[in-house]
């Protein structure tokens, strides 16, 4: 293979040869810290597991920390984009339907790859850098829930903290729920746990409705 005068090798710019580099450092880290851990992951595993040396690891990440916030920023964001697509395409006069594009999607998408829940959920509270990307991912999780109840809820036009109360409680709910039914701490298919948690999702919300409605006089 000749390398040309503009960077071109093997028919692939320089750019374009970081990106594949950056994208196998990425698939390692996934599988390092989805399977043996955030204690358990080094630069020199994930270079021998991406198949490079440390330079290249070096030219897309500053350390290991880096790599471990892009890993959980990629699992994230292709979750979210999942969920506000499978949401999108719910009836929207159907908050239950709503629900459960939301929870299905999400769920599924987490545990048909049981590394993206370990590295967003679990190895998160091993690294500082991690929960605070975790902290600040519920948040905005939380928000996420918080905005579809407004939406398919109708709560009192007042502003009540209880929807964002609720919406937190049900975020961290479904994200330790996650946690505990992955470690088989919970004996149920993955079938009736998305349908028992779009129930308890909708009757929360119901519950809430009310009782910001009561309290506001409504």
């Amino acid at each position: 293979m000749s390398r040309t005068a503009t960077g071109v090798y093997g028919g692939q710019s320089a750019e374009q040869r970081r990106s594949e580099r950056r994208a196998q450092l990425l698939e390692a880290g996934l599988d390092l810290i989805g399977t043996q851990g955030w204690a358990a992951t080094t630069v020199r595993g994930v270079c021998s597991q991406a198949k490079l040396t440390s330079r290249f690891f070096y030219e897309s990440f500053d350390d290991l920390d880096a790599l471990a916030v892009a890993v959980f920023d990629q699992v994230v964001e292709d979750a979210t984009a999942q969920v506000l697509d499978a949401v999108a395409a719910a009836p929207a006069d159907d908050p239950q339907a709503q629900a459960r594009a939301a929870i299905d999607t999400f769920v599924r998408v987490l545990t048909d790859d049981p590394r993206r829940a370990r590295v967003t959920f679990v190895e998160a509270l091993g690294s500082e850098a991690l929960l605070e990307r975790r902290l600040a991912t519920m948040s905005n999780f939380a928000q996420l829930i918080a905005a579809q109840a407004r939406a398919s809820f109708e709560p009192p036009a007042t502003e009540d903290p209880l929807v964002d109360l609720t919406s937190r409680l049900l975020a961290g709910g479904l994200a330790e729920l996650l946690i505990t039914w992955l470690q088989g701490e919970i004996e149920m298919e993955r079938e009736q746990l998305i349908d028992d948690c779009v129930a308890l999702f909708v009757a929360t919300a119901e519950s809430a409705v009310v009782i910001a409605r009561q309290r506001n006089g409504a």
